[in-house]
């Protein structure tokens, strides 16, 4: 029975990528179907988990929607407003470093 289901898999994992293959290279409509199978995903997920293993299957679930969605921002280019992707992860940084920093005082 494993092996029907190991087969199982790849087949339905080859039809996903046959799928995005043909999909379009848009990242707004990417990012949609990312979106979207997130929330499917989340919503299927067996009860009794925490909100933090649902978050992890359903990522898990999307992987070939997230990289298709990734892939099509990296051959983008740059983004629109000519800023590259270190000034984007270092204002990033600037904004989760102290929330974080502030979440883990207020358990503590």
């Amino acid at each position: 029975m494993p092996v029907l289901s190991f087969c199982a898999m790849l087949v339905l994992i080859d039809i996903g990528s046959v799928a995005l293959a043909a999909a379009p290279t848009d990242p707004r409509a990417l990012e949609l179907a990312w979106h979207r199978c997130l929330r499917d995903s989340y919503a299927h997920q067996p009860p009794g988990q925490s909100r933090a293993g649902d978050e992890r299957n359903a990522l898990d679930e999307c992987k070939v929607q997230e990289d298709a969605f990734v892939a099509s921002l990296m051959a983008a280019g740059p983004a629109q407003d000519g800023r590259t992707g270190t000034v984007w992860s270092r204002t990033w940084a600037a904004f989760v470093e102290p929330l974080t920093a502030w979440i883990g005082g207020l358990r503590r």
